[in-house]
């Protein structure tokens, strides 16, 4: 009896290690996440049902998401984590189109290039703020945002904030828009050319998206030394979207915590996932338990 026992568990710890190494640990947030798989999976909301996010004339607000990028896009591909009026993506370091920035940023061989921009009122097009590129670890959840207010745009990677004096009015015309005019999480479900760029396209993301909110107000100071959230985001009267992804693993609708019914549909394979590294600490049981979800 007593071999069994041991067998048992050194089988449990065993699964626990590999669980661990072969997915992320829980999110800083807590809860669930979106699972994306880098082919077809996103999160939508439809244009013609839903419209734009944020109205006309707005020229303060914040986008930001918990993210946890696994495999790097091919050195052609520019990843969609969001987008429609804010778009988040990140490149490769092999991607050809931003080598030149190797000079004037900390960019590591294998890290990814985190891209956040905005469409700009009076252009119904391709029109965006100038970036602020920041790097991002692969295999690591970072706390990213957007943020603007009055004569500041701000790009957010954890505590490391990249500031640009110059306000935004964010865009609310979006009718010549070259990509969807939805709002997704995660890409759009194919690869999409960009215009006048033969053989550059806007692809998806690989890895795991938590707690994405959009808000009328600039959420961070980012002259503090430290100012990355440590807790699940809050709805208040400035938020216009919230998504914590705590839906049951498996999910494939994920429901607004804010008070404006922006439920989000999965499509491709987007759904919850669980996370699977568990604390050693735990009982068998309740390891298996957990496992089995």
């Amino acid at each position: 009896m007593i071999y069994r026992q041991i067998l048992v568990v050194l089988f449990f710890m065993t699964l626990i290690q590999l669980s661990s190494k072969a997915f992320p640990p829980p999110s800083p947030a807590g809860g669930n996440y979106l699972v994306l798989d880098g082919i077809d999976d996103h999160a939508v909301l439809d244009f013609e049902a839903f419209g734009i996010l944020l109205p006309e004339g707005t020229d303060e607000f914040t986008v930001e998401a918990w993210v946890y990028p696994t495999t790097p896009p091919a050195k052609n591909i520019t990843a969609t984590i969001l987008s429609q009026q804010v778009r988040m993506t990140v490149v490769s370091d092999k991607n050809e189109g931003y080598q030149h920035l190797k000079e004037s940023i900390d960019w590591q061989k294998g890290d990814l290039l985190l891209i956040a921009n905005a469409h700009v009122a009076g252009w119904g097009g391709g029109a965006i703020t100038p970036f602020m590129p920041v790097t991002l670890a692969s295999n690591q959840w970072h706390h990213i945002a957007y943020q603007v207010k009055w004569e500041e745009t701000v790009t957010i990677v954890n505590d490391l904030a990249r500031i640009l004096p110059q306000g935004t009015t964010i865009g609310h015309d979006l009718s010549k828009f070259w990509r969807p005019k939805d709002f997704t999480l995660g890409g759009f479900g194919e690869k999409i050319e960009l215009p006048n760029a033969p053989n550059r396209f806007w692809g998806a993301f690989t890895g795991y998206i938590d707690e994405v909110r959009i808000s009328t107000v600039a959420r961070y100071d980012v002259r503090k030394n430290a100012f990355m959230p440590n807790e699940k985001f809050k709805n208040d009267r400035e938020t216009v979207a919230l998504w914590h992804f705590d839906e049951p693993s498996g999910s494939r609708r994920f429901s607004d915590a804010s008070d404006n019914a922006y439920h989000l549909i999965g499509n491709g394979g987007a759904k919850t996932g669980i996370p699977l590294a568990v604390k050693p600490a735990g009982k068998i049981a309740t390891l298996w338990g957990q496992l089995k979800q």
